[in-house]
């Protein structure tokens, strides 16, 4: 996953790096923050042209593939990671004798648009990258015009089109995927509380897709400033707090004067009712008006605490949250004060958590999308016999955007139509199946995992679906 063309909060970034960081650590690859963190690159323009002989159909026969990566630079050790990937791919035995790499730095002078010219100039018949959002918008007008398809480093969903796909794992696929377990468990009444950041928009678009895909109706989404106080009130409103509070207050038995009896005729009753109601959680007991102190007992002592309050259930049963960081801490707070919990709502959160979802027990039952784990070792043993370390989560998109070029240069076919690219067999991946869509977007295989807390990791609920065969080549 790389960028999305948003200017972001310093405090987002910060965030963000430390979650990447995280992500190292655990294999979790493409999950959707570190590219939408990274500032989209200005849009830049060149001459652009095609040298590659044509097929009859306007597409370009060669299966000379074209990589577009910031080989210099702030990102160049990125692209020298991602140039590892494609590498691993194509650098074995077998290969067909047309297929050849032809590597061009994004961040040399011209950027993203002149790399992409010297590429079609060079008649490469596919392009894996560019690395952002803003150098794919950069890369694709020209490339499209060419008749050559190209596999973009990115999770911004807006880069998707006919001839461009997106190759990060996106936000709005995690979604997709956590919304249909959602459903199988019986949700219909989705919402979101969402910080007011390209992570947060991108999993709001996703779920009013989702619900949208899946016969639900529109989702309640809410974004907040990231603020303790903007969090609460936020939730507060999203939960109809309030009401339900007033529904308890409204419910709560007055005290009877004495030697009354109860509706039911039983004088034995009144005594229950007469005793002072059990004291309430000091949040709910402010909301009441009322003092939630525990009064001391005759003999001086404190008596046990009195049960719970329960406030009724908020107008949804399956929410949506985005935070990572300090916003999820604030954001697990808001859950708790304002009785936003399992079993009357599934919490649902990004593949993000998989790094510290050992440090969610206050949601235990949360449920996040990702790829199985276990799917990416055999590709890591092999990276690093090649390239002496741990490969970073993004060489796995690199190497799934080569295997594809591969895959359909093996087929025997000119070049990399959209019909082969598109094919319904999908292909095998570092994390598992995936397919790419008519529409640029790539369907890929993702588990869902539930959070159990005490200190262990989460499990996976829903394996990966793999609805179509994988194919290696």
């Amino acid at each position: 996953m790389m960028t999305r063309a948003y200017s972001l909060l310093s405090g987002l970034s910060r965030q963000g790096l430390a979650a990447n960081r995280a992500l190292r650590k655990t294999g979790v690859a493409a999950l959707g923050v570190t590219g939408l963190i990274l500032a989209g690159c200005a849009d830049q323009s060149g001459p652009t042209g095609a040298g590659g002989a044509l097929s009859p159909s306007g597409q370009v026969a060669s299966h000379k593939v074209g990589v577009l990566l910031p080989l210099s630079g702030t990102n160049a050790a990125l692209g020298h990671e991602l140039l590892a990937g494609a590498q691993l791919a194509l650098g074995g035995e077998g290969l067909p004798a047309d297929l050849q790499m032809d590597v061009h730095d994004t961040a040399a002078i011209g950027g993203a648009a002149s790399a992409t010219s010297a590429a079609l100039q060079a008649g490469d018949g596919i392009l894996l990258g560019p690395l952002t959002s803003g150098d794919t918008a950069a890369a694709a007008p020209a490339a499209q015009a060419a008749g050559v398809p190209v596999l973009a480093f990115t999770s911004d969903i807006g880069q998707g089109r006919p001839g461009v796909w997106v190759m990060g794992i996106t936000p709005e696929e995690q979604v997709q995927q956590l919304v249909a377990q959602a459903k199988r468990e019986g949700r219909q009444h989705f919402a979101a509380l969402l910080p007011d950041n390209a992570l947060g928009h991108a999993m709001g678009n996703g779920l009013v897709s989702a619900c949208r895909d899946q016969g639900l109706a529109a989702p309640k989404i809410a974004f907040h400033s990231g603020t303790a106080d903007s969090i609460s009130q936020t939730l507060r409103q999203l939960s109809d707090y309030d009401a339900r509070v007033a529904a308890v207050k409204q419910a709560m038995p007055t005290t009877p004067v004495p030697d009354a009896t109860t509706t039911s005729g039983n004088p034995a009753e009144v005594a229950s009712l007469t005793q002072p109601p059990p004291p309430l959680p000091s949040g709910l007991a402010a909301a009441l008006g009322q003092n939630g102190a525990q009064p001391a007992q005759a003999d001086g002592t404190t008596p046990a605490p009195a049960p719970q309050i329960t406030l009724g259930s908020p107008p949804f049963d399956a929410l949506v949250l985005a935070d990572i960081g300090l916003g999820l801490k604030n954001v697990l707070d808001a859950l708790a004060q304002t009785q936003v919990n399992m079993p009357d709502v599934r919490i649902m959160g990004p593949g993000l958590w998989a790094s510290f979802a050992s440090k969610l027990g206050a949601i235990k039952g949360a449920w996040y999308a990702a790829p199985d784990p276990t799917s990416r070792q055999v590709f890591v043993n092999h990276f690093m016999a090649r390239n002496h370390h741990m490969p970073k989560p993004l060489a796995d998109m690199s190497y799934d955007a080569a295997m594809v070029a591969l895959t359909v240069a093996r087929s025997g076919v000119p070049g990399y139509p959209a019909d082969a690219l598109t094919r319904t067999g999908g292909f095998a991946g570092v994390d598992g199946t995936f397919t790419l869509l008519p529409d640029g977007r790539v369907r890929r295989a993702l588990g869902v995992f539930e959070v159990i807390g005490n200190g262990s990791d989460a499990r996976m609920i829903s394996t990966p679906a793999q609805a179509r065969s994988a194919v290696s080549g």
